[in-house]
């Protein structure tokens, strides 16, 4: 997988290539990290990115010279690879929120061109000629996209094959098709008491499939709690069982007692 970015911060990618999973990824080759700074495709002294916007009004816009000469080149840089088509994703508070089928999706795929806007924004000639996608990190104001690719990168490298020491990790984590779309079960270690709190009795147990059942409730009773949506979207999926459904259904009498 490859990603390039457009930014006007390249060493702000430093610790998703060099920390971490993703870090051990990157150094093993399993997906690079190419950075494109906009300065360097501008033609002035000053090696101006930005200007004030027509009409008036606060801060500065990203010009689109040297976006769309940056884009070029970072396309003639994946077409001696091999013409490794990817779309151009624009960071942006308006975009689709980011979930977890975006990470499987970029996983799966060749990669992509992430643009980082910084200011108040890009030439919206830009946007409207290059940009295929616009993806949010969250519905609040960054100073930059650099800040919210970071965890997006970071979700879609742990999916890759080799990511992770353990091949069922991934399969384990909250929003993960496996579990439904649900939140993540409780996780306990050594010691098996600790200030008077003992581990689940079941997980000591051996019993695989108990373990597994009672990993399953868990996942469903929190998911309810904290994100009941969840819980609607996996019932409308088709996500949910008999035996989820009696689940809840305990859960939702016991807490009107």
């Amino acid at each position: 997988m490859r990603i390039d970015v457009l930014t006007l911060f390249p060493d702000f990618f430093q610790p998703v290539t060099h920390s971490g999973v993703s870090g051990r990824a990157h150094a093993r080759g399993l997906w690079q990290l190419h950075a494109w700074n906009p300065r360097d495709f501008t033609h002035d002294v000053h090696r101006t990115v930005d200007d004030r916007p027509f009409g008036g009004g606060p801060g500065m816009v990203m010009r689109v010279e040297p976006l769309a000469e940056a884009l070029a080149a970072v396309r003639v840089a994946r077409d001696e690879m091999g013409s490794l088509r990817a779309p151009v994703v624009l960071l942006s508070p308006g975009g689709e929120r980011f979930h977890q089928e975006h990470a499987r999706q970029l996983a799966r795929s060749q990669g992509a061109i992430f643009v980082c806007g910084r200011y108040e924004g890009i030439d919206q000639r830009f946007i409207d000629r290059h940009v295929d996608e616009e993806w949010s990190l969250g519905d609040f104001v960054l100073s930059g996209g650099e800040a919210a690719l970071l965890p997006m990168l970071d979700a879609a490298v742990r999916l890759l094959p080799g990511a992770l020491n353990h091949t069922q990790s991934a399969a384990q984590d909250s929003f993960d098709s496996s579990l439904s779309g649900l939140l993540d079960s409780p996780h306990y270690t050594r010691p098996e008491t600790h200030d008077g709190e003992a581990v689940p009795a079941v997980l000591l147990s051996g019993h695989h499939g108990q373990i597994a059942r009672w990993r399953r409730e868990q996942s469903l009773l929190i998911t309810q709690q904290r994100r009941p949506d969840l819980i609607e979207r996996a019932r409308e999926q088709g996500w949910l069982n008999e035996y989820d459904e009696e689940v809840l259904a305990r859960a939702r009498r016991a807490a009107e007692t």
